[in-house]
């Protein structure tokens, strides 16, 4: 039985999207622009979007707790200590999403509308993938890539459900399912 697991086990780890390098290696892969990292916002209380949501108008919108902002400046503090210091940033163009890249401290953040939640439309789960997928693959290599988004645009994009403030590095280029390099919990 335990040798079956373990067959099991290894078979599941080296599906496409699930053979993650050393933290390591996956660190040295984000800092050299052959990775990006991906983060689901960070802390926000509750679930989906108010029924009165605006885009425009964070008042209307699930905003980062107090958790969220200091998980979002621990995140900036991670990122320095690898030596990431000035990252491409880009953001979700929810409030949430771009608080949390905003909070790292770490440069202009930049919206990506292709990293916008599609929870209320989940019929464009595979469209907005394969922009999000072209839009990353299109952008020039070199500075590293911090991009922030959301759950269902994660796990569509990888088949991994994060948790809030739970970033993966991701091989470049980006396929579907991502190249999954290391998974880094919350700070």
């Amino acid at each position: 039985m335990i040798r079956l697991v373990g067959w099991v086990l290894l078979a599941w780890l080296s599906l496409p999207g699930f053979a993650y390098a050393s933290d390591s290696q996956a660190w040295d892969a984000l800092r050299e622009g052959r990775a990006l990292l991906l983060l689901r916002h960070a802390s926000a209380p509750g679930f989906g979007d108010p029924a009165n949501f605006q885009l425009g108008d964070c008042t209307t919108q699930r905003n980062l707790s107090e958790q969220g902002r200091e998980e979002s400046r621990r995140w900036g503090t991670l990122l320095r200590s690898q030596w990431i210091e000035q990252p491409r940033l880009f953001s979700s163009r929810w409030c949430r999403a771009r608080d949390t890249a905003q909070e790292m401290d770490l440069g202009a953040v930049e919206a990506m509308p292709a990293l916008d939640s599609f929870f209320a439309s989940r019929a464009r789960a595979s469209q907005q993938t394969a922009e999000l997928v072209a839009q990353v693959n299109s952008l020039a290599r070199g500075a590293p890539m911090v991009l922030v988004s959301h759950q269902v645009n994660i796990s569509a994009l990888t088949g991994i459900y994060p948790a809030s403030g739970e970033g993966l590095i991701l091989a470049l280029p980006l396929g579907v399912p991502a190249q999954v390099l290391a998974r880094i919990p919350a700070p």
